[in-house]
């Protein structure tokens, strides 16, 4: 998508999935139920002839979609979706990183880079395999020694486009807990960080502003220009 900015040409990057009726983002969490409310027919008695409208209702967990972790979602204590610094997770510059698809991603990953209150995105391919099997079996993820690199770093923000940031298989979500107790927001299920550049981007990753939650789906997108 293309649009024009401050006399510049600008490019928007859709880095989201979209949510859908029945849609599995993570195994043994309930889909999202989405249904009308009010239906356009149902709507056609409240408004003058030739006018109606749908409203719609969805049902779901925050884990939905493509989605933003705020710390709140690890620590009673820590800041909810609304409590979230707009500069903290909107036009952020950002980085994109090659990851592995098939090895923990390490520290080395990172060494040697500016990632000062950047948006560090780890590409590592797994979108691929969105809705599918294969999306939940044994996705790429960072190591607790890549988290306490980033934490150490100071990013703004660090995302992935796999199911799961930590390992799944690690109970204790190391990569979670440090990342979020450094009040670094953490958005999963990310798309398309092939089309990005390795820099010169803003992203963006904005939820809706609600309170007492920690996790909710956001349309991730990045501008480059």
């Amino acid at each position: 998508m293309r649009a024009q900015f401050t006399g510049k040409r600008s490019i928007f990057i859709d880095l989201s999935h979209p949510v859908e009726h029945g849609l599995v983002t993570y195994k043994g969490l309930p889909p999202p139920a989405i249904t009308a409310y009010m239906t356009r027919e149902e709507s056609r008695q409240h408004y003058a002839h030739g006018t109606e409208f749908h409203i719609g209702k969805i049902e779901m967990v925050g884990n939905t979609g493509t989605y933003i972790d705020s710390p709140f979602h690890r620590y009673a204590d820590g800041k909810d979706l609304s409590e979230l610094p707009l500069e903290s997770i909107a036009d952020l510059p950002g980085i994109r990183i090659t990851g592995s698809s098939d090895l923990p991603n390490d520290v080395g990953l990172f060494e040697g880079k500016d990632l000062a209150s950047k948006a560090v995105l780890i590409h590592t391919g797994w979108s691929r395999h969105w809705r599918t099997e294969k999306y939940f079996d044994n996705p790429p993820f960072l190591t607790r020694k890549s988290a306490e690199f980033l934490a150490k770093s100071k990013v703004a923000l660090v995302g992935i486009d796999s199911m799961n940031i930590d390992d799944i298989h690690d109970k204790s979500r190391p990569v979670h807990s440090v990342l979020l107790e450094a009040n670094i927001p953490i958005v999963e299920h990310l798309a398309n960080l092939e089309d990005l550049p390795a820099q010169g981007f803003q992203f963006f990753a904005v939820p809706v502003k609600v309170k007492s939650f920690g996790t909710f789906p956001i349309r991730a997108f990045a501008i480059t220009r």
